[in-house]
């Protein structure tokens, strides 16, 4: 099957997740700095989480530039992705909205946690499908940052339910890892002409 109609729909749902989350950004109360900053925690959970959606867009982009087709494990490999992406509107306000309370913030990053192991499930379908020597097996080699998150989300979770602050560190150490995308696959498929 070809990838054109996955790629589509993905960024769709990138698109929805993302305007979503921004129509959680309600006005201050009141029209002083002092109302605007006590919005702090929702704006700070919406930048966290938009670089977040961001990440998975853009990794998302660069793997199906490297795939020639998918398969029907491939599609349900990438809905099961979107919809635990889908969860990150809700997982982001309540975080905000309760001021980083533990629960809420260990759920955030249970969220983070799914989603990367989803998009992880996804590379590995997909690199069943696809030769060993393929344009996709070569980018996607030697890239293990997606253990490291795995184990990072797994102390933020645990940390959340006594320090939330330093969990949310660590989300965002997570975040500054994946921010620029893995330079093989943009080596490779430069290369490739893809």
């Amino acid at each position: 099957m070809g990838k054109g109609r996955v790629e589509a729909f993905s960024d769709g749902v990138f698109a929805i997740i993302i305007t979503i989350m921004v129509l959680e950004l309600k006005k201050p109360d009141g029209s002083g700095v002092h109302d605007l900053l006590a919005l702090w925690p929702v704006f700070l959970s919406y930048v966290l989480s938009f670089i977040y959606v961001g990440i998975y867009w853009n990794n998302h982009h660069h793997m199906f530039q490297a795939v020639k087709s998918v398969t029907g494990g491939t599609l349900w490999a990438n809905l099961h992705l979107l919809f635990w992406l889908s969860l990150m509107p809700f997982a982001t306000a309540w975080m905000a909205e309760d001021h980083f309370q533990p629960l809420p913030v260990a759920l955030y990053g249970l969220v983070l946690a799914l989603c990367g192991g989803a998009y992880t499930i996804l590379m590995r379908v997909l690199l069943r499908h696809h030769a060993k020597d393929s344009t996709l097996a070569r980018a996607a080699a030697g890239d293990h940052r997606d253990w490291m998150s795995v184990v990072a989300y797994a102390i933020g979770i645990a940390l959340a339910f006594v320090l939330p602050y330093v969990s949310l560190d660590i989300y965002a150490l997570v975040a500054l890892v994946w921010l620029i995308p893995s330079r093989r696959f943009e080596h490779i498929l430069r290369a490739e002409g893809a």
